[in-house]
């Protein structure tokens, strides 16, 4: 199954209520990971535009966009960003075809 990283952003009011109380929310996030069938693989905190992120596993590209819109429509997150990411593998395969695509393309300039 696909694997995809979602990042998200805290509104003014989550982080108030997060300093006032802390806690950690990767129990939360594995819900609702989980609620789409879907595993969480990981959960983190960062520094800089986005509060954090998390990759998980899910079936497809609909269902990452469902658990996304979910997150955002819980009016507590601001920028949910979610974006497939690919292995090794997965890369040269991407790689692989797009070699095949350039091939075939005759951009405006040729």
């Amino acid at each position: 199954m696909p694997k995809f990283i979602t990042y998200f952003t805290y509104t003014g009011a989550a982080a108030k209520a997060l300093i006032a109380q802390p806690s950690d929310r990767t129990a939360a996030a594995k819900a609702l990971v989980e609620s789409v069938g879907g595993q969480l693989d990981s959960f983190y905190w960062l520094s800089g535009h986005h509060d954090g992120f998390f990759i998980a596993t899910l079936a497809d590209a609909v269902t990452a966009s469902a658990l996304a819109a979910a997150a955002a429509a819980s009016g507590a997150l601001l920028d949910v960003e979610t974006h497939q990411i690919f292995s090794s593998d997965e890369q040269a395969a991407i790689m692989t075809k797009a070699g095949a695509a350039l091939a075939a393309y005759r951009p405006p300039t040729a």
